[in-house]
């Protein structure tokens, strides 16, 4: 038998009623569940979970270069290097110690303003981190990655290089599932050990065929030799046709 259609109408709208009130229940209860207070912990909230393959090429095709600075930020080096990367249209990726981040905040926004992207580079540059306990790996990682944060003002760190390259399995685990990708590089130009401006030219250059992705550093002592190289390299890439790009996050 048909109902008026008065009545219809009651028992749609109290159909709809429970429904909402069933959605509103069902929401509180997956929020609640975890065991309340014991569910909140210490560890940072993981981001986005990223491959864990170390990264060697470039997010953009062709003929492309990604330049990378480590050890930084330096209030010496850095700004000379982002005015050279600024006066060729250049960007980089800069992997950052954690102490050095959060000692000039100025300068890891420098870097954020001008385009560059931040890296992860651990807390103590310890080149020893493959031989020691996960619960150190992770200490190291996840500490920088929170003192390069703050000291941006919130800017993701998109990459973690492992000091030394220094890798292992549960590194690269522990930067994928806080959203960095682990970073190589393919061209390692040694400006650290201050080899002279030429040889760390005539590195870079012949040495890009293996690969965008180039090591050179910004901090960890006088960098005068890579300043210099860079203003050399910088033309040099752009007379042979190289575009500017990062390395794969």
């Amino acid at each position: 038998m048909a109902l008026p259609k008065k009545h219809s109408i009651r028992i749609v709208t109290a159909v709809a009623v429970l429904s909402v009130a069933a959605g509103t229940i069902a929401v509180a209860a997956e929020h609640g569940s975890g065991g309340g207070a014991g569910a909140v912990t210490d560890r940072p909230v993981p981001g986005k979970r990223v491959s864990d393959e170390i990264a060697h090429l470039s997010e953009d095709p062709g003929k492309t270069v990604n330049l990378t600075f480590d050890d930084g930020p330096d209030p010496t080096w850095t700004p000379k290097i982002l005015a050279l990367l600024e006066q060729y249209g250049a960007k980089a990726t800069f992997c950052m110690i954690g102490p050095n981040a959060e000692k000039h905040p100025d300068l890891v926004k420098k870097v954020v303003a001008a385009g560059n992207r931040l890296c992860d580079h651990s807390v103590s540059h310890d080149t020893t981190m493959d031989k020691k306990p996960v619960a150190y790996q992770e200490k190291e990682i996840l500490d920088a990655k929170k003192m390069i944060e703050d000291a941006s003002g919130g800017e993701p760190v998109r990459y973690y290089r492992a000091p030394g390259g220094a890798f292992t399995p549960d590194s690269r685990r522990i930067a994928a599932e806080n959203g960095m990708r682990p970073l190589g590089w393919n061209v390692d130009t040694k400006d650290y050990e201050r080899p002279g401006v030429d040889k760390i030219v005539d590195t870079a250059e012949k040495e890009l065929a293996k690969g965008p992705t180039v090591l050179m550093h910004d901090g960890g002592g006088s960098r005068a030799q890579t300043v210099e190289a860079l203003a050399r390299l910088l033309p040099w890439l752009q007379q042979q046709g190289y575009t500017f790009s990062f390395p794969q996050a």
